[in-house]
């Protein structure tokens, strides 16, 4: 899979939705509006499913990361609550990709292994809860909570599971890089 055509496609995707949105509340461009959000969508479940067939955590986390940037850059500035948690996503993200080149290198991997506490409350099938983890625990709680408001269509509620399904399948790919880099 090509990285820049997926995150292309995401970038556009956004970019029709919100155009969309825009349409929608526009007097005489309702279906106009209503078919730029709908291709918008289509486009997006079309290219995180792209992204989580690649069982990379790297591809489907940029994947999210390009999303959520396009959702803050079409975000109001008066949106106090919804920048600061893309913001906070954006910037947990970062943390993850720093985990994802940690775990490359099997003897720094197996030394941090050790830095981190044994006890379960800190440890995913017995791996680090680092910072990978914590990113994608911290995004699906923001996808769910976002899927639980009502007045949010169902094609729009389909991509959000979608996305929350995606954190799961790159916490699952990200298990096993630490499985492979501790010896496990």
């Amino acid at each position: 899979m090509e990285v820049t055509g997926l995150l292309n496609n995401i970038i556009t995707s956004a970019a029709r939705i919100d155009s969309g949105w825009d349409g929608l509340k526009t007097d005489g461009k309702e279906r106009e509006g209503r078919i730029y959000y709908e291709e918008g969508i289509a486009a997006a479940s079309n290219a995180f499913s792209q992204a989580v067939s690649t069982a990379d955590p790297k591809i489907i986390m940029l994947a999210e990361e390009a999303f959520v940037e396009q959702e803050l850059q079409f975000c109001s500035e008066e949106d106090k609550h919804a920048r600061s948690s893309l913001t906070q996503a954006l910037n947990s993200f970062d943390d993850a990709f720093l985990c994802l080149k940690i775990v490359k290198d099997t003897a720094g991997y197996k030394a941090a292994n050790n830095t981190w506490p044994h006890n379960p409350k800190y440890r995913i099938q017995d791996f680090p809860k680092d910072s990978f983890h914590l990113a994608c625990i911290a995004h699906r709680t923001r996808l769910l909570n976002v899927l639980r408001v009502p007045g949010v269509n169902m094609i729009e509620k389909a991509v959000l599971q979608q996305r929350i399904d995606n954190m799961t399948a790159a916490q699952g790919s990200y298990i096993q890089m630490q499985k492979k880099a501790l010896g496990d």
